[in-house]
């Protein structure tokens, strides 16, 4: 009988999750994908409310931001075609240049028309959008791509620190900029932090990764357009693949229903001026938010995605009815504090497990076509209401509009439950002693 010892299971740890290397270049490239995203959303919005355009138009111009939930039509170009010229810094880190350069050139291009000249300035504004997704795609296939699946929480949560950021610096400070100059000059300024990301990009290493060579032009297209697609049915079976389809589908109504151009107004109709509104919501709630996504992230570490994912997903859908105490203390920025800590905590504590999950579905010879599919998925229902979300409130109240965001969540919490025994086990692996660099 063997009197080996038997070593005893040791815990994921949180410690090591958060301090390998490539945590930290995620924060950096983290503020790369979050800098574009309120220009063309958002902050757009009062730019255009300034301007006298109508809150249904608005909603609709500012829902630019569309781009990124179909963003897996071109995402096949990622994973399968080098750029001429950018070749030699890596299939990742060359998308992600050219991406870069043209969303500066997108947000330039933005400040010298001014929506003045509205139908360019849609088309300047569609560009940054539609940049600003493919540099996502190329960031999550990268960071899937540099690290093993039980690092993805912490890596997730150190990215949404420079995300986050990037969101204080488009949202906050562009509105304070806003008050004091053109808001052509605010955008330029926008523009000029763009260089910041183009430097990690130049300075970051290529992710190791071997792929598959195709051996003719008609296994090159099969490989890149019609495999990322069957690949996913193929590994979890029709029955599995369309319930979990389903669920990604419907999880994030309530959060991505108010990221558009409705909020923005909202926040005005509430009786706040714009620095209460950067303050509390872009400053203050910026951090919450980060805090939530440290949080989120030590979840995913300890218990993996699919436990936080499901008790995530409950908090940060409900916070929406906070807003229906907003509506009834106008004007009160204590309130309007407390609102978005709750919002800003949960939706922060959402991300890492939300990504987690994705990522773990992803087979990394099609690791940008397949995850931008899933995180265009996850988002586009809550995209196409907040399309409409302009309207919506203009008919029924923004009360009602909150309240429909939430009821989103039954369909979703009893696909939940049906797939609990399938993916309740999903990135629970200690991490290594020594991560990937």
């Amino acid at each position: 009988m063997s009197t080996e010892a038997v070593p005893a299971k040791t815990k994921p740890s949180i410690w090591r999750a958060f301090t390998q290397p490539s945590a930290w270049t995620m924060a950096f490239l983290g503020f790369s994908s979050g800098l574009p995203f309120l220009l063309v959303a958002g902050t757009l919005a009062y730019w255009l409310k300034e301007k006298g355009i109508v809150l249904k138009d608005i909603t609709m111009i500012a829902s630019a931001g569309m781009t990124y939930a179909f963003k897996f039509v071109w995402a096949p170009l990622l994973d399968h075609w080098r750029l001429p010229g950018f070749a030699r810094l890596g299939l990742r880190r060359g998308w992600l240049l050219f991406a870069q350069l043209c969303v500066t050139a997108g947000l330039i291009a933005m400040a010298l028309l001014t929506p003045s000249q509205l139908p360019p300035f849609v088309v300047a504004t569609l560009f940054v959008a539609f940049f600003g997704a493919t540099q996502d795609i190329a960031v999550d296939a990268y960071r899937i791509e540099i690290a093993p699946l039980e690092a993805q929480g912490a890596l997730v949560a150190t990215y949404s620190l420079g995300y986050r950021i990037a969101l204080i610096v488009a949202g906050a400070l562009a509105l304070i900029m806003a008050d004091h100059m053109p808001w052509s000059v605010v955008y330029l300024g926008m523009a000029v932090c763009m260089v910041i990301p183009i430097a990690t990009t130049l300075i970051a290493r290529e992710p190791e990764v071997q792929r598959s060579v195709p051996r003719s032009w008609r296994a090159a297209m099969g490989e890149s357009v019609i495999d990322p697609f069957t690949d996913f049915f193929r590994r979890y079976g029709w029955g599995l693949a369309l319930m979990t389809l389903a669920f990604i589908l419907l999880f994030k109504i309530p959060e991505q229903a108010t990221i558009g151009g409705v909020m923005s107004p909202f926040y005005r109709d509430m009786g706040f001026d714009k620095t209460q509104i950067a303050t509390v919501t872009k400053i203050y709630g910026i951090w919450i938010g980060i805090a939530g996504a440290f949080v989120g992230g030590a979840l995913v570490a300890r218990w993996g995605a699919w436990r936080p994912l499901g008790a995530a997903i409950v908090v940060a859908g409900a916070s929406n009815l906070l807003y229906l105490f907003l509506i009834q203390h106008q004007g009160n920025v204590l309130v309007l504090t407390l609102v978005i800590s709750g919002e800003n905590f949960t939706l922060g504590m959402l991300g890492p497990p939300t990504v987690a999950f994705l990522s773990s579905l992803v087979n990394k010879q099609h690791t940008a076509t397949q995850y931008a599919l899933l995180s265009s998925l996850v988002n586009l229902p809550g995209k196409i209401l907040g399309f409409f979300a302009g309207g919506i409130a203009m008919a029924t109240g923004y009360g009602m509009f909150f309240v429909v965001t939430v009821l989103a969540l039954l369909p979703a919490m009893i696909l939940f439950a049906c797939l609990w025994p399938r993916f309740a086990p999903i990135g629970r692996k200690p991490l290594p002693e020594n991560p990937l660099p």
